[in-house]
């Protein structure tokens, strides 16, 4: 079955041209101009990802991605960023905004469709891992859920496969090459200051269970997730 991809950008240009490279990627597009006609196309069918341009008429891109990430309709849908903005500070505040990838324009079909493979099958490792209980937290690798005791908490998808490696790690000191390669895959190229952008969005959703600190920065070497907390 063709996977559904949602394309949400004004300029019809664009919107037919990543269509184009979709559909020979074998993959269904959908189109929407802007943030009401992306709400009615996830109505009608929730994609499998969303292609999102950060400027957009009336919500930005951002105000969607973080609206997204916050309904549970939409939290597990893999997001990747269209955007002209290419300096540092941007796409980390696209990153922290919820997005999962970003493709800077002017980008060729065979760029954009290597990093929806990549995001794709990702979001296809996460379905497959199991259920592991640790300091408070519990994976239900069935139902794709974290819990914290018994709240529900809530992930991007990046998170939920950073912290399913973390819980099954514990203990043990990662730099931020080594969880680039176990978490976002060796042969995809993402930078080294997208790890410290995820860390803070999983600090953030634990936070409000008092278990930010189980996440914790090894000053020269990277990060370890400590099921024991001085």
């Amino acid at each position: 079955m063709q996977k559904r991809i949602l394309i949400v950008d004004d300029e019809p240009a664009i919107r037919e041209m990543v269509a184009y490279a979709l559909r020979k990627g074998d993959y269904e597009p959908v189109h929407a101009g802007d943030s009401r006609e992306a709400q009615t196309a996830i109505a009608e069918k929730v994609p499998d990802l969303i292609l999102l341009d950060w400027m957009l008429p009336g919500s930005s891109g951002l105000e969607l991605a973080r609206r997204w990430r916050k309904d549970e309709l939409t939290r597990d849908v893999p997001i990747i960023m269209l955007t002209a903005r290419g300096e540092e500070n941007d796409r980390v505040s696209g990153l922290e905004s919820g997005v999962d990838d970003y493709v800077v324009k002017p980008f060729s079909a065979r760029e954009l469709l290597a990093r929806i493979r990549a995001v794709m099958r990702r979001s296809r490792d996460d379905e497959d891992d199991g259920s592991v209980t640790l300091a408070g937290l519990r994976i239900d690798g069935a139902a794709h859920r974290v819990f914290a005791g018994d709240q529900p908490l809530h992930v991007g998808p990046t998170e939920y496969r950073l912290l399913h490696f973390f819980m099954t790690h514990a203990e043990r000191v990662y730099t931020r090459t080594q969880l680039l390669d176990h978490v976002w895959g060796g042969n995809v190229y993402v930078e080294e200051r997208t790890v410290d952008v995820h860390i803070r969005r999983l600090r953030k959703a634990l936070e409000p269970f008092r278990l930010d600190d189980r996440v914790q920065t090894v000053r020269g070497s990277g990060y370890r997730f400590s099921a024991s907390v001085a």
